[in-house]
């Protein structure tokens, strides 16, 4: 399976098929048996842990969130970043009428796992998160699964931004989360 830069790769297929597993290949959650996982044509074996984390970014259905500020959740990719730049991040990952209304700004609490957001406020979050990090590779896992049509609206627009220009591997159910693929892969 090659997925060419700059390209969209959709895995399809029933649940327990192994697209989840092939996924996590490549931040190495797991490592193979056989073969090879390369990036740029190098083996991922063959990468530090902190190269594999600045160039893939994971986006799941369940978007893991700290109990912390906002502020503190998206520093998390982008220790040095301004919050300047926290701003446009959530802007550009279409939360800026949230965190315009919020009173304590970068400083609101999200709590233990984001509860004090909606699910598609959190993968919103966990978007901006990724804008920030800039990974060249991203794996989204089922990203819009739980959320409703409304909120998989602004996180769909949301993700058209954070792909722009990066190799990205979309695993979903949904066919409208699978519609812009330039390749689909069925996996069974």
């Amino acid at each position: 399976l090659e997925v060419g830069g700059g390209r969209l790769l959709a895995l399809v297929g029933p649940s327990g098929a192994g697209k989840s597993t092939i996924a996590a290949l490549i931040p190495r959650l797991y490592d193979v048996d056989r073969g090879a996982v390369e990036l740029s044509g190098v083996d991922v074996r063959d990468l530090s842990f902190a190269a594999l984390r600045g160039a893939v970014g994971v986006v799941t259905q369940d978007g893991h969130l700290f109990h912390d500020t906002i502020a503190a959740n998206l520093r998390y990719a982008a220790p040095g970043a301004s919050d300047a730049e926290l701003a446009d991040a959530l802007r550009r990952a279409r939360l800026g009428e949230l965190f315009d209304a919020l009173p304590d700004g970068l400083e609101t609490v999200v709590g233990e796992r984001g509860y004090r957001l909606s699910g598609g406020e959190r993968q919103r979050l966990t978007i901006a998160r990724l804008l920030l990090a800039r990974p060249r590779v991203v794996i989204l896992d089922e990203a819009t699964a739980h959320l409703d049509s409304e909120s998989e609206v602004a996180v769909q627009a949301a993700l058209a931004e954070a792909l722009e220009g990066r190799t990205a591997i979309v695993i979903a159910h949904r066919l409208s989360t699978v519609r812009a693929a330039d390749e689909i892969v069925v996996v069974q």
